[in-house]
């Protein structure tokens, strides 16, 4: 893998057995360049600090690769206002994002947000499914519509994280390691 990987997670981090930790291990194994960012106080997240902590890793790292997963989406979102410190990347995964209207009292710093007209990537995906608890699919075939991206839809996949099944991830992996 030749590719930057930049792994970013949602609130309440994505430790072992979530996929993104167990990607991160998958693209280390053969000697990939992963960045699994570790956001301070993942239970109580403030969305300066997250901030702040993502554009040091983006400028110190300079991922080709972003893979968001839940509030890492909405974070993502946040930084695309602040056109003038991303770089474009090669490719963007938009991992199981959450409401915009989000009404989670921990994440009301993050909400409500503005769907970005640029994502500063070469290549989007949107990844949802039909049961997740947090974005309806009516809302997530509108944000797709709103960002011009294509989209994966899986099948009662629920938010997509290790509590619904999405530890080992080959899917995700192919995906990443297709793009080197």
């Amino acid at each position: 893998m030749s590719k930057k990987v930049l792994l970013l997670h949602g609130w309440g981090g994505s430790d072992y057995p979530h996929w993104q930790s167990w990607l991160a291990g998958e693209l280390a194994k053969d000697y990939g360049c992963v960045n699994f960012l570790k956001f301070s106080d993942f239970d109580h997240p403030k969305l300066a600090v997250w901030l702040r902590e993502a554009k040091a890793a983006l400028e110190e790292f300079r991922p080709d690769i972003v893979i968001c997963h839940s509030l890492a989406n909405t974070l993502w979102f946040h930084l695309c206002k602040q056109k003038k410190e991303l770089r474009e990347l090669q490719k963007l995964y938009l991992v199981a994002p959450p409401s915009i209207e989000c009404d989670i009292a921990e994440l009301s710093e993050f909400f409500p947000v503005v769907v970005p007209k640029q994502l500063f990537a070469k290549e989007a995906l949107l990844i949802t499914s039909t049961n997740d608890p947090y974005m309806t699919q009516e809302e997530a075939k509108k944000v797709q519509k709103e960002l011009d991206v294509p989209m994966k839809v899986i099948q009662n996949g629920g938010h997509l994280n290790a509590d619904s099944g999405y530890g080992p991830w080959p899917w995700m992996l192919s995906e990443v390691e297709s793009l080197s």
